[in-house]
Formats: C-alpha cells, sequence, structure tokens
C-alpha cells in the first residue's frame, strides 16, 4: 500500500514516485496546508483541477473541533472532506510551539519564522510576547484551547490515535518544536525528548493491528550541527516510513540551508524526506537541490488572503494587488498563466475586489497562488528527468 521509488536525480535533487493508498504522488511536491480539513477559499474539485496531488492537515486543529471522532463516524477525512487523492496529518507539534514558546519569544507562522528576515508578507509581524498556553513534561503535553480555555492533555499515544481515527494515508509523530530563540541546553534536551516521543510513538503505531497508514518521524535539533546531526542519525535508525526535518531552522534562509547540509547525509535514500513549513520560491530550488521530496507552506493562501498574488515578474515573485498603480491594469496577474483566474479576469478586477472586500477576490488570488506552485514543481520534475533543474534555477532566480 506504501512505496516510494526514485526515478531521477541531478546531483542530490531526485524525482519520485510515493504510493499511497489513495493515489501516488510524484515528488518532489508541494502539500498544500488544509489545516481544518479545507484548504481555505478552495473546494476539492478545484484542488484536483490545479494539479494537488496531496494535503496536509492538522491532528492538533481536528481534535479540538470538530473532533476526531466525529470524522471517524463520518467515515474518515478522505470522505468528510471529499478529498480522494493522499492526505498527510501534522500531529500537532508546531501548534503547541505557537501557544508555548511561540507566544514566549513572539516567533511562528504569523510573526516571521526566521527572526532576521523582515516582510514575509503572510501576515503582520510582531515581537510581542504572551503567556504560554502549554506545559511540556517527559509523558507529553498539557494544553489550554485556544477556543474556549478547557484543558487538554496529549501524549504521543494518544497523537498516534487521534490521526488513526482520522484515517490519513500519512502522519508525523508527536514533536517538541523549538525556537530560533532557544539555548543550546533546552534544544538538545526538546530533542532527545522528541526522540523517546518518537520511539513511543513508534511502537503505538506498531501495535495497532491492519493499518494502512504511514509513519513519519521528525528530526529535531534546532540550527546546531551537532545536535541536527545526532538527530539525523537516530530518527534514520528507526524504521519509519519517511523522514520530516521540523523545528526551528535558524534565524535566516542561510541558517536553514546549513541545516539542511548537516542533516541530508543521514537520511536512508530509499525514503521520502519531507520539509515542514517552508515555501518561497528561492527556498523551494534550495530545499529541492538538497533532496527534500515534500513540503508544506501555508505561504501561497495564506498571502491571497491579503491581496498578495505571486508571479514571476518581480524580484520577490509577489505583487500588491491591492497596489494603486493596478487600479485600471487591464492585464491578468500573470500573462503566460493557465489558471482561471488570469485565463478570465485582470488585476483592475482584482483590486476591485479586494478593494471592495468581495471574498471572490480571495477565492481567485488563492486559485492563482496554488496554481503558481503547482506549475513550477511541475516545472522543476521535468527539468530534474532532463538534468537540467541548474538552469531553471538560473532562469528563476536571475533577478534576485
Amino acid at each position: 500500500m506504501f512505496s516510494f521509488d526514485i526515478l531521477a536525480t541531478e546531483n542530490n535533487a531526485r524525482v519520485g514516485k510515493l504510493v499511497t493508498p489513495h493515489g501516488t504522488i510524484q515528488t518532489p511536491s508541494f502539500v498544500p496546508v488544509g489545516t481544518l480539513a479545507t484548504v481555505k477559499a478552495l473546494s476539492a474539485e478545484d484542488l484536483c483541477k490545479l494539479g494537488s496531488q496531496v494535503i496536509i492537515t492538522n491532528a492538533y486543529h481536528l481534535h479540538l473541533r470538530p473532533g476526531e471522532d466525529l470524522i471517524e463516524e463520518m467515515g474518515g477525512l478522505h470522505r468528510f472532506m471529499s478529498w480522494e487523492g493522499p492526505l498527510m496529518t501534522d500531529s500537532g507539534g508546531f501548534q503547541i510551539f505557537s501557544l508555548g514558546s511561540g507566544k514566549e519569544h513572539g516567533v511562528g507562522k504569523i510573526a516571521p519564522i526566521f527572526p532576521q528576515e523582515k516582510d514575509r508578507s503572510i501576515g503582520p509581524c510582531s515581537s510581542k510576547k504572551e503567556k504560554p498556553l502549554v506545559r511540556v513534561d517527559e509523558e507529553g503535553v498539557e494544553f489550554i484551547s485556544y477556543l474556549i480555555g478547557s484543558r487538554h492533555r496529549a501524549t504521543p499515544e494518544q497523537v498516534i490515535e487521534i490521526e488513526r481515527k482520522l484515517g490519513a494515508d500519512i502522519i508525523l509523530v508527536l514533536d517538541e518544536c523549538t525556537s530560533p530563540l532557544h539555548d543550546y541546553s533546552y534544544t538538545k534536551e526538546a530533542m532527545e525528548r522528541t526522540h523517546r516521543w518518537g520511539i513511543r510513538a513508534f511502537a503505538e503505531f506498531k501495535r495497532m493491528s491492519e493499518t494502512r497508514q504511514a509513519l513519519f518521524g521528525i528530526i529535531q535539533g534546532g540550527a546546531y550541527r551537532d545536535l541536527r546531526e545526532k538527530s539525523a542519525k537516530f530518527i534514520a535508525e528507526q524504521d519509519f516510513d519517511g523522514y520530516a526535518i521540523g523545528g526551528s531552522l535558524g534565524r535566516s534562509k542561510e541558517e536553514m540551508n546549513q541545516v539542511l547540509e548537516w542533516t541530508m547525509p543521514f537520511l536512508p535514500q530509499d525514503r521520502p524526506r519531507h520539509l515542514l513549513g517552508i515555501g518561497e520560491v528561492d527556498d523551494i530550488f534550495e530545499i529541492v537541490g538538497r533532496g527534500i521530496d515534500l513540503f508544506d507552506c501555508v505561504l501561497p493562501t495564506r498571502m491571497a488572503r491579503t491581496g498578495t498574488v505571486l508571479t514571476k515578474e518581480t524580484d520577490r515573485f509577489r505583487i500588491h494587488i491591492r497596489n494603486a498603480r493596478f487600479k485600471d491594469d487591464p492585464l491578468p496577474i500573470e500573462e503566460e498563466c493557465t489558471c482561471y483566474s488570469c485565463c478570465n479576469y485582470s488585476r483592475a478586477y482584482l483590486r476591485h475586489l479586494f478593494m471592495t472586500r468581495d471574498l471572490l477576490g480571495v477565492r481567485l488570488a488563492t486559485i492563482h497562488n496554488v496554481h503558481f506552485l503547482e506549475s513550477l514543481m511541475h516545472q522543476i520534475r521535468l527539468a530534474i528527468k532532463e538534468g537540467r533543474l541548474c538552469a531553471l534555477r538560473r532562469e528563476w532566480l536571475s533577478t534576485i
């Protein structure tokens, strides 16, 4: 039911075929984020037409609402959200971080994940520090619901059970995600706890009979070379179906690239590798070039909701459609784009929708942004097969 084969390589980059019970994923692949069983503003049919192969949802959020028991009663996530393709569920480690250290340090997916990076255009940046809603111990995590203030307990075993009920094809173990502002001592402590949790989660996963799911282990260690190498070696020694790289990737993109350089050599070639939470255009070329097979990011959908659309024509690969210069612009978002939005609507109309706060604007921008990344990934897969990924990278990044 689950297999992974490498079909072509160019240096460390590779094209693969990841087979799951609900279909095959051609890698490397962008994974749209559908946190609450929906990629905001898009239907399952939309995603199929856009070429999306797999969606990642979030066990933490779905546990809080509507609840894994209800979803199981409804036939599992696939039937619940009317998505017939492969599904992943993140364990909620990042959300636990966001409610804990993320609040303390002012770091997260709204504030920049790289403290040295400015204006990531996915939401307001803030260094505001708040009281954490999470307590981590050896047994697991105790957290307060951000919805109604109720207290909850999550252990590695309980998270596996939640993900089993949700029924995704690929599930992730519970991990403790650290902040780029954590020191070496705490990062090491959290990494070792993640390893112990991973062993417990793996044992619980194997205890379940007749599972059709695949389990990915998670590598931690922050931006410390010895910790990343140690974590990669440890997780690779376990018989996980695949490996995810999570946690703090440093204070800048340069440090993120270093983390990958330290980590990738220790991961088995015959297992898929997933990078959690990264997805800007320049990042994509960097991570694919280092051998990443899957990556998820909220960037294209979150930017779309603020009127920021992706385009190849600028050095940062985006324009802000609310800008006054687009008021009477008859061109589509991108002239050569074949997405529904670009084939039917002008920049002027899209700007009008955002200025009048019409929900259609968000939908059209989201369609374009997801199409943009799916089209880029198609180009990257083809380039690797033809041995010209380096040339494609130069073509795309020449203006940066």
